[in-house]
């Protein structure tokens, strides 16, 4: 994934529209967020991948007096430690191969304005404390120079779905950093928390992808939206306006129907449960649609942790509930999970390459 970045300039007036919901946890958020968008406090934001944790970021932006200045996202598990660093700080001409010219770095670049790091808790020890030293001076230093450059006012809004306390206990995160960024903590609560704003969510983004490139669909059917909104959305907002992107793209009526949802939600896979129920966990879910849907891991959780609608928690968690059905025997973990046994290898070497696997023998 690259690095991204935006200098749209959002009005005001249209902040409210960013963050779209009406349930009382997002009632709450926006009024946190009005809030907190009147000072320059940093701010951390937790919450699962997909959840809306940019959004909730543009939204303290552009309700902020940097709102007509630049807003840049940069992912920081999107680069090596050294693009990273360049990305950030800047460059100057011959500093590496190919650097062919001055560059400026995104927090240059976003002087004035706010700049959002997501996947923060990726960040390499060294990176972390290059941020720290900014954070604490406001000075940029290029890669390629020994000089200081020149200081930045910039607004810095960070981004992670991972535990940064565990990180932090576990020494792979600067505790210092950590409360450096923590000065403001929002936590974006996962859709299936927030069931009641999933027919607006519908509702926006059909409007978002209707209007554009003349498709057939041009509405929804409420007995679809009533599917939708029992679904449990594993992969959270993103995963619902990726559905809703595919219907649109690849509907022949001007009406979206209950049958032309796809099978797993129609088939009512994930549904939410009663109330006191829904503390189930992305990884119960996950597992129940291997063990009883037959699912592989390759169909069901693959392709979901590679466009980052789950994280890499979620499939500790998957692996440990395998682990503890198999006491402790990875192979059998393997079989449980429907791989062919060719791919055990390939198994493992996935998680290891992803850091998802979990010791074997506190299960034995």
């Amino acid at each position: 994934m690259n690095v991204s970045e935006s200098t749209a300039v959002i009005p005001k007036s249209q902040t409210s529209e960013l963050l779209i919901g009406q349930s009382a946890v997002i009632r709450e958020l926006k009024e946190e967020i009005d809030r907190v968008a009147r000072s320059d406090a940093k701010v951390l934001i937790t919450g699962e991948s997909g959840s809306g944790k940019e959004v909730v970021a543009r939204s303290i932006h552009a309700a902020s007096r940097r709102a007509m200045r630049p807003f840049i996202a940069v992912n920081c598990a999107g680069l090596p430690e050294t693009l990273l660093e360049s990305e950030l700080f800047g460059h100057v001409k011959g500093s590496f191969t190919g650097a062919y010219r001055d560059k400026a770095g995104k927090l240059e670049m976003a002087d004035q304005g706010t700049v959002f790091l997501d996947e923060v808790g990726e960040m390499t020890l060294r990176m972390q404390g290059m941020l720290l030293r900014f954070l604490e001076t406001g000075e940029l230093q290029k890669v390629g120079t020994d000089r200081g450059g020149g200081l930045v006012d910039v607004r810095v809004i960070a981004a992670t779905n991972r535990r940064i306390e565990d990180l932090v206990a576990q020494g792979q995160f600067r505790d210092d950093l950590y409360y450096r960024l923590n000065v403001v903590h929002f936590t974006v609560p996962p859709l299936r928390e927030r069931a009641d704003d999933v027919p607006l969510l519908v509702e926006s983004t059909l409007s978002r992808f209707v209007s554009v490139n003349g498709y057939v669909v041009k509405h929804i059917d409420p007995a679809a939206v009533k599917v939708l909104s029992e679904y449990s959305w594993p992969g959270n907002v993103r995963e619902l306006q990726n559905v809703i992107e595919r219907l649109v793209v690849t509907g022949r009526h001007e009406t979206i129907r209950v049958e032309d949802l796809p099978i797993e939600i129609r088939g009512g896979r994930g549904l939410v449960r009663p109330r006191k129920e829904r503390r189930k966990t992305v990884a119960d879910e996950l597992y129940r649609r291997i063990v009883e849907e037959r699912e592989s891991f390759w169909t069901a959780v693959y392709p979901l942790y590679m466009n980052r609608e789950i994280t890499k928690a979620n499939v500790r968690d998957l692996v440990s509930k395998g682990l503890e059905e198999a006491r402790g025997n990875y192979k059998i973990v393997a079989r449980l999970f429907n791989m062919e046994a060719r791919d055990y290898k390939k198994f493992l070497n996935f998680l290891r390459k992803h850091e998802c696997q979990v010791p074997f023998r506190e299960f034995r």
